[in-house]
Formats: structure tokens, sequence, C-alpha cells
């Protein structure tokens, strides 16, 4: 979906196909027969923004075989629909039963993170329409903070100055312009935007900056003004923004709101769990963790990385923070001109609801996406964007 800001420039909002399991470029090309193109007829569009997920094996047979990258560029036409984002964070494995800590592997340390980063940057120079030449990737946040070492850190950034680099001559090859957005998230060496700014301001490098997920900075209990005001002061560009609210628990002592978050709590991906303190920030890696007795602080809110459906808050006692993506919106593209022109909707938790909210056909799974896409146009067209054909 395309919006014209009231300064003229063009702003793109995407769904993220990460809630879809894909591992193969075959299962790629079935999701946007029986996923992306009926959500696009659902919202009556002629036209529908993807964020595309590519996993190790899917992004392999496109990088090999340039004939298999044009089929898909002509069936992504083909069917209504544009991709001008990635999400570059999950390698493989994100539909399985488990993921917790596995979507943080490879990390930037590891040389298959650049190797797979740059795949993905190439084959999304392919992809992009013929009248955008702005493209943007997604990645984590180098890596898991347990598992960082100084030396670790330093091969990880030198890892993404070279991936400068390649973005660089990419650039010059096929006149696509690519940047990468590291994605702070809770547990992870980079946790907040403020982390963010000491290694971007050491890698220099214009194409490499930041994303901003909305569900993680509320999370970490980060102020969306302060924080978006810190990357622009500091001249650290954010790539693009993907609309997600966390779960938020106002009274976590109470036996009812344990109760509600206790539904929650599943084995599939890790739910990160902090409160903030008159002493700070405390956290768990995980909400099972946070509802033992004593683990946590109980007597301010906590917030839990559950990424919940945006148009959907969880039944009381418990709430999202629909409210913070929304001021962060309001500050990434409300003012004279946008801090990003790439937004995505991603709720990858759907198949991991608790019972009463989990779709049980495709058809309601449709329906949902397409609400949120709803939410977050309305969002953008109170702000003084116009919605384009």
């Amino acid at each position: 979906m395309r919006f014209r800001h009231p300064d003229g420039s063009l702003v793109h909002l995407a769904y993220c196909t990460n809630v879809h399991p894909a591992e193969t470029l075959e299962a790629v090309v079935a999701q946007l027969r029986d996923h992306c193109e009926p959500i696009r007829r659902r919202l009556g569009r002629d036209r529908l923004g993807i964020g595309l997920w590519l996993a190790k094996d899917a992004a392999l047979a496109l990088e090999n075989d340039p004939c298999a990258l044009a089929a898909l560029r002509a069936e992504l036409d083909r069917r209504g629909l544009e991709v001008v984002t990635l999400n570059g964070f999950p390698y493989e494995g994100f539909g399985s039963e488990q993921v917790k800590y596995r979507v943080y592997k490879p990390d930037w340390a590891d040389p298959e993170r650049l190797r797979h980063t740059t795949a993905l940057a190439r084959i999304l120079a392919g992809l992009l329409p013929d009248d955008i030449v702005e493209g943007s990737i997604s990645t984590l946040p180098l890596a898991w903070r347990t598992v960082a070492t100084p030396a670790r850190t330093e091969t990880a950034l030198t890892a993404l100055r070279t991936l400068g680099g390649r973005l660089d001559a990419l650039a010059e090859l096929t006149g696509r312009s690519l940047r990468i957005g590291l994605e702070p998230e809770p547990g992870c060496v980079i946790e907040t935007t403020a982390d963010a700014l000491a290694p971007l301001i050491d890698i220099a490098h214009p194409r490499i900056g930041i994303c901003v997920d909305t569900c993680h900075l509320a999370t970490s209990f980060e102020d969306p003004g302060p924080a978006l005001d810190a990357l622009a002061q500091a001249g650290v560009p954010v790539v693009k923004s993907q609309l997600s609210a966390a779960l938020h628990a106002e009274h976590p002592r109470r036996p009812d709101v344990r109760e509600a978050l206790t539904a929650f709590d599943e084995p599939r991906f890790l739910h990160q769990t902090r409160t903030l303190t008159a002493t700070g920030r405390q956290g768990t890696d995980d909400l099972g963790e946070a509802l033992q007795h004593g683990a946590l602080p109980d007597s301010t809110p906590w917030r839990t990385h559950v990424h919940v459906p945006l148009h959907a808050a969880p039944a009381a006692p418990l709430t999202s923070t629909l409210p913070v993506l929304a001021t962060a919106l309001t500050r990434l593209v409300g003012g004279p001109r946008p801090l990003t022109r790439h937004l995505e909707v991603e709720t990858y938790t759907w198949h991991a609801l608790p019972a009463e909210l989990r779709p049980r056909t495709r058809t309601q799974l449709t329906d949902g996406i397409a609400a949120e896409l709803s939410l977050a146009r309305d969002l953008l067209t109170d702000l003084g964007l116009k919605e384009l054909p």
C-alpha cells in the first residue's frame, strides 16, 4: 500500500510474511497465492505491499537462479503484490514448533550472516517495482547478549562495514539503493534504540541504520519521542519501522492478571518480559520465568514481547501497547517530512496466541491481517497521508 506524505514523498505500508511458515521458494510462491493475494482482495486494493521473509533455502534458490528471481517478480506482479522491504532477521526454521533462542543464529559474528544478508540485498534489487529505487532489509541487532564478547562484537561491526561497501557496489551496478536496519530487541546486544547509537556511529555508513520495531520499543519502556529524537540528532537513519504492539499488564501482582498472562506463555517464541522500577529496567528472557514467584518485581507494570494483533487488544485485565505504536508513528511520519518511508505490520504470532485468539481457518487469518492493515491505514490517513491507488 502506498501513501503520499504531505511533503510529496512516497511512504510504503506492507505486512510481513514471516507469519506464514515458508522455508522453500515453492512455499513462498504458494503463500502469495494462499495468503497475500486474498488479503489484497479482502482490502479491496489493486496493489498490496508485502514485507517478504526469505529463509535460507529460498534465498539460495533465488540467488543462484536469475530465472527463478524473474519468475518470482512476475508472480508478484500477476497477483497485485509488491516488495520494497525484506525481513532478514530470522534465518530459517521460524515456523518450527520451538524457535526461542534459535532465531538469533547465525549472528553477525558468523560469516554466514553476512553472506545471507548480501544475498537478500541482491534479491531485493531484482524484486523492487520498476518505479522504486529504494529498498530496506531488517536484521538482528548484532547478537544475543550472552554470546557476545568484545572480539565477537568487533567482528560483527567489521562484517557490517563490509556489507556497507557491498551495498554501495550494488547501487552502482543496479541503480537501486538498498539499506539495512539493525532491529533492537530485548535481550540482545542492542536491546534499545539508545544501545544502537554507539555501534551505528562506529560503523558510520549511510546504508546501515536502524529498524524501529514498536513492540520492542514498548517492551523496553522506551519513550518514542526522545528515542527517535536521539537517533535523528546522531544522524542514524531509520531504515524502516515495524508496526507491532506488545502485551501490557498494569497490575502484575494480581492473581487474575498472572492467570491471564499464563495463557501467553507458550513454547514456540521467546517472550522477553520487562518492568520499569525506580532503580531502572529489569527483566527476564521469557514470560514463564517472569511468572515464577519473585523473579521480577511486580509492583510496577509489565510488558511482554508478544506481538498481539493491532486491531484486537487482549481481554481485560490485559491490554496492548497500541498507544506507543500510535505515538511512534506520529513522530515517524506525522511531521513535516517522514523519518522513514518503509512501514511493515509484523504480527507473526497469530498461530502462537491463546486458543481463543488464534485463527482456526485461513479465512480468519486473512481477515485478521487485513484488519491490522486497515487500522494502520487509518492511522496514516489521520496523520495527513493520502492513500494512493
